[in-house]
């Protein structure tokens, strides 16, 4: 979103309404206008309803515009459901080993107990048979072999009953705990990726201009809709040279809308510090003078909005305090 205001030609009429006096007021022209903001696509995907004609005003958070959003509602039921698996994993390893697998594992290792004091058996019997020289030395060696594998099964299976008994590390938790924050974090990032499919308006305002219709495709970053934003449109004038040191931020002024018959109450918003009609850094006195500053002047007591572009001349009232 791209904040601008719509500068119309820098070519202003200044009139001075009495140049003796410390008490008269001055009078300068200028149009009324307003920010832009330009709304633009975050996704490459094809815009299927319009919400919001030109011209109408909204409210800050209005849904404008909406485009396809059938991809994002499909990661975001991915991500959903690596959450639902992570939570899953670390609820099983809070709970702990079930009852079933250590009386499993106590089995195993029961069975595997069973086969060493068979082999140790069967090694003796064999060492017998090699000492009376009644069986070759091969018939030992297979003796010894199946020994030692059967002493590795046990321990093997001690270990297991051990780690079943122990329960969950802390550190294996950690990690559970961690993938379930990846987790959630994929799953939020995919639930604002789907949340901006919709345009919505930033702030209140009017739709000025609709850039992309119904099926077209903008490209990520590419403005689909323009919005003039604020209650009221605002004065925007220049600021003569001699007038500036005068003018400050919250000072009082008259404003005459071409076509209405009251004044409006206004008061200076902002006055630029740079002055237009560049470069001014070698000026003569004379020149000088026809230097200007951009100002922005708010509008108070308005219901109904005033429309863009109306022409507007503004009586700053230098002598009355600042607010």
């Amino acid at each position: 979103m791209k904040l601008k205001p719509l500068v119309f030609p820098i070519a202003v009429v200044l009139l001075c309404q009495g140049c003796s006096g410390e008490n008269e007021s001055h009078r300068i022209v200028g149009e009324l206008t307003s920010d832009r903001m330009e709304l633009a696509a975050e996704f490459s995907e094809p815009i299927v309803a319009v919400l919001a004609e030109e011209g109408v005003a909204v409210s800050a958070g209005d849904a404008l515009m909406r485009q396809d959003d059938s991809r994002a509602r499909a990661r975001l039921a991915e991500a959903e459901g690596a959450l639902d698996q992570a939570g899953a994993r670390l609820d099983e390893l809070v709970r702990g080993p079930r009852s079933e697998q250590i009386d499993a594992a106590r089995a195993d290792l029961e069975g595997a107990e069973r086969d060493l004091e068979f082999r140790v058996a069967q090694h003796r019997r064999a060492t017998e048979l090699e000492e009376r020289k009644l069986a070759s030395p091969e018939n030992l060696d297979r003796a010894t072999a199946d020994l030692e594998a059967a002493q590795a099964l046990v321990g093997q299976r001690s270990a297991r009953l051990e780690e079943l008994l122990a329960g969950t590390t802390l550190e294996q938790l950690a990690q559970a705990e961690s993938a379930v924050r990846q987790a959630e974090a994929r799953r939020d990032a995919a639930k604002v990726d789907l949340e901006r499919h919709t345009i919505r308006a930033p702030a209140d305002g009017i739709t000025d201009v609709r850039l992309f219709e119904l099926g077209e495709r903008p490209m990520p970053g590419q403005p689909v809709m323009i919005m003039l934003g604020g209650e009221q449109p605002y004065a925007q004038v220049f600021i003569p040279e001699a007038l500036r040191a005068r003018v400050t931020t919250g000072q009082a002024a008259r404003v005459f809308v071409d076509g209405l018959e009251p004044v409006i109450a206004g008061r200076v918003r902002w006055v630029s510090s740079e002055a237009a009609f560049t470069p001014y850094f070698a000026l003569t006195e004379r020149d000088r003078g026809r230097l200007s500053f951009l100002a922005k002047i708010d509008l108070e007591g308005l219901e109904d909005r005033l429309p863009d572009g109306v022409p507007v001349e503004v009586e700053l009232g230098l002598d009355q305090p600042a607010r």
